[in-house]
């Protein structure tokens, strides 16, 4: 997941940050979903800190997640990704690019 309020390929490139770090981080996660599922969904956060609260709310619930912070825009937090099983929390957010999802 990436923030909506980021340029579009701004919110690609930290995705597949995000995506990569999360497969090196937890390669046992990362090879049962690619042989389960291989399914990938980009969903968008309103901004930063909205980002930051599903991600403490992920953690505190016991996912595994990583959390991308982009040194060329000063550490920010521009993405995440988390486990299949933190599906629940972010059910409510829109598809990147979708309406709600979209960055004017």
């Amino acid at each position: 997941m990436t923030r909506a309020d980021l340029p579009p390929g701004t919110q690609a490139c930290q995705a597949a940050h995000a995506a990569f770090d999360f497969a090196f981080e937890h390669p046992d996660a990362a090879s049962g979903w690619h042989s389960t599922s291989n399914t990938l969904v980009l969903l968008a956060a309103r901004d930063e800190l909205a980002l930051g609260w599903l991600c403490d709310d992920a953690a505190e619930a016991g996912h595994r997640l990583v959390r991308v912070h982009e040194p060329d825009l000063g550490g920010a937090l521009t993405a995440a990704a988390l486990e299949p099983a933190a599906h629940r929390l972010l059910a409510r957010l829109p598809l990147l690019g979708s309406r709600g999802g979209e960055i004017s």
